[in-house]
């Protein structure tokens, strides 16, 4: 997702004095800390190893000491993966000048940078992850809002409440329920296709989590159980007790407490109405304001209690939702997620919970902890929770007494002086300049779903993405480098890799899409090649054989060596113009769409990547629905979302008439009479 953006042109410098015996120790040091890391999450995970002994259900991470370690392709292989994905948008000239920049890497340096990746590997259990936090995440001294934290909704068609304290306190209840099997490690592992064991560790942090900014690089700190909540309301933070006598709040407890803020009245104290624009700006001066102003008296005390916190909550004050009568209620849902007011969401914490007054939430996540689907996994738990069993009384509010004797939230207290009032608003003005840059446009594709596809018998992700491939080349009239985001946890501690989408296959077809003197047979057999090609590449990035996250610690320990590479540093330089992912659902299997049709999830999204590119995610709905949330910037004046949304439509459309057009030899496999008309 947002990674795209943090993985283009980022630079770090590493300072030991001396000679390259000196680089050297320094990436062995490196790699000794890396697997010490790993040897404290063993110790950690210990505990669960004792319970999973104790009973036959397995627990969460019951495979966790089974799963493969991430291997390190071999170079050979990585180059001519990469020369192949680049050869579709390279002329003759520039191909050629990068095939010799790699064969000089090839022939030079590059068997002396693997074997650093190689003792990695047998050290720790990912040669990867670490780095890819370390440097992807946590140096970038740039904003985290919009270029990196990404958003999650709410129910799409669904709202179970239209008072805000309530399904604020029902939501908040849910969590806590699913913090307490996290912690105990009651939730059932993690499974691709249902059977293959896959990585649980980015899960640990979820709760209890806060990125420290730093000045040279932020820090995630991550704590045991913490009791509290903070909620931000109209410019007021608010400390909520979470336990009472040893027990979670009941959903009723926790209605009346947010119902309590939102009576309450009071004024924002000096500088306490957009103080969270620090979290939005630079990371440095962000960094800098917590030492000065920060570190001692109210002020530290309450900073502490924010970044101590379980999560975050915000109580909105403008309704949002997807409605379907008005217009860009969903780009104006996505917008609010996103960013904001760019001082009303503590992008720092590990996620923000946003609560709007007409009952609709959603989620607003810190990129460094964790990806989507850990995201994506809590809030399927929370919203089938939420629905089908806290539920509502008649008159909407949480079932169940409340404690009337509850103490009441507690206001946070700040003295923030004018010199920091003026970092805050220095952070917001910079923050407020890229939220209003953005440009989003939320798509719902109706025409046909995941059912359809499949009985066209091929990979509704493949069919997308070259979908995606024929919207930009109508929209832009050029191919691009395409960034797909595929998952690598079916090894320890793996995170993601690249599928690089634009391919000399998918070009093919493209171009046969566009010429007019090109049959049917001709564009669907190139179709078939092309989604077969990806098909064959996505395996290869969720086994081990993706091409980027290689290429990126090769990149790294060159960086430490002090081992300049022409051919990496331009690898490592190349703009994203398209960015995609796909947002996972069902993975929990406790709501049964089919039944229950309208209890479906709208998905997430991100911001833009590139300056003059898209970010695309999208979720498939069950049979019939495909939701794409599509961001680019308003000051390109090459782009425009809504019309890429269109583009998406059409192509979409295009390539299912590829299959209903075969002179009716498929019609029995592909031909569907939906909503009372047929599609072709």
């Amino acid at each position: 997702m947002a990674e795209a953006h943090q993985a283009v042109g980022f630079q770090f410098t590493v300072r030991p004095d001396g000679v390259e015996l000196k680089l050297s120790q320094e990436v062995i040091k490196n790699i000794y800390l890396s697997g010490l890391t790993v040897w404290k999450k063993k110790a950690i995970q210990f505990k669960y190893l004792v319970k999973m002994f104790s009973g036959r259900r397995p627990l969460l991470y019951s495979f966790q000491a089974s799963l493969p370690r991430l291997p390190v392709p071999r170079v050979d292989d990585t180059i001519r993966r990469y020369l192949e994905s680049v050869r579709p948008l390279l002329d003759k000239e520039q191909y050629s000048q990068m095939e010799t920049l790699a064969n000089d890497f090839k022939e030079s340096k590059a068997s002396q940078l693997q074997r650093y990746l190689i003792l990695k590997s047998w050290w720790a259990t990912n040669y990867v992850s670490d780095w890819w936090e370390e440097f992807i995440y946590l140096r970038g001294r740039g904003p985290i809002m919009v270029n990196s934290n990404f958003y999650i909704m709410d129910l799409l068609y669904i709202t179970p409440t239209h008072r805000q304290a309530a399904r604020a306190g029902n939501i908040v209840h849910a969590m806590l329920q699913y913090r307490r099997k996290l912690e105990r490690g009651e939730h059932a592992p993690l499974r691709a296709l249902g059977t293959v064991p896959m990585c649980s560790t980015q899960m640990e942090r979820m709760f209890n989590t806060t990125r420290i900014p730093g000045i040279e690089t932020d820090v995630v700190q991550h704590l045991s159980d913490r009791k509290h909540l903070i909620v931000y309301h109209k410019g007021r933070f608010f400390q909520v007790w979470l336990y009472t006598g040893g027990r979670h709040l009941l959903p009723s407890e926790l209605e009346m407490q947010f119902q309590r803020i939102l009576n309450d009245t009071t004024e924002p104290q000096p500088g306490e109405l957009k103080l969270a624009a620090l979290t939005a700006g630079n990371r440095v001066p962000w960094a800098q304001a917590r030492i000065k102003h920060f570190s001692h008296g109210v002020n530290k005390t309450s900073l502490d209690a924010i970044e101590s916190a379980a999560f975050f909550l915000t109580l909105d004050d403008e309704s949002q939702g997807y409605d379907g009568v008005k217009k860009n209620s969903l780009d104006s849902y996505a917008k609010s997620l996103l960013h904001g007011k760019c001082y009303d969401r503590w992008f720092d914490k590990s996620f923000t919970l946003i609560s709007y007054p007409n009952g609709k939430m959603g989620v607003n996540v810190e990129h460094s902890w964790a990806d989507a689907p850990i995201v994506g996994h809590m809030w399927e738990y929370v919203l089938a929770t939420d629905c089908f069993h806290l539920c509502y009384s008649e008159e909407g509010h949480c079932k169940g007494d409340a404690n009337r004797g509850l103490p009441f939230p507690t206001r946070l207290q700040w003295q923030i002086s004018k010199e920091c009032q003026d970092v805050i608003e220095a952070s917001y003005l910079s923050a407020k300049k890229i939220a209003d840059d953005v440009d989003f446009h939320g798509h719902l594709f109706t025409e046909f779903g995941k059912g359809l596809i499949k009985k066209c018998r091929t990979s509704p992700d493949a069919f997308i993405q070259l979908a995606l491939q024929l919207a930009q080349f109508r929209d832009q009239g050029v191919f691009c480098l395409t960034y797909e985001s595929s998952m690598t946890r079916m090894f320890r501690d793996g995170r993601t890799e690249t599928v690089r989408s634009c391919t000399s296959e998918a070009v093919a077809f493209v171009r046969a899409m566009e010429d007019v003197s090109a049959t049917n047979a001709q564009r669907l057999s190139l179709f078939q090649k092309a989604a077969e090609k990806h098909q064959n590449m996505y395996r290869l990035a969720m086994t081990g054989s993706g091409i980027d996250r290689h290429l990126f610690c090769l990149y790294i320990v060159s960086k430490y060596l002090g081992a300049d590479s022409p051919f990496l540093n331009k690898v490592l330089s190349e703009p994203w113009r398209l960015s995609t992912s796909q947002t996972p659902q069902q993975q929990l299997n406790l709501v049964d769409i089919n039944k229950f049709p309208k209890y479906v999830g709208a998905g997430g999204g991100f911001g833009p990547v590139a300056d003059d590119g898209y970010g695309v995610s999208y979720i498939i709905v069950g049979e019939n629905l495909i939701t794409f949330h599509i961001s680019s910037k308003f000051s390109s004046p090459n782009t425009d979302s809504y019309r890429f949304g269109q583009n998406i439509q059409r192509a979409m459309i295009d390539i299912q008439t590829l299959f209903t057009l075969e002179h009716d030899k498929k019609t029995p496999d592909c031909l569907q009479l939906q909503n009372g008309k047929k599609h072709i």
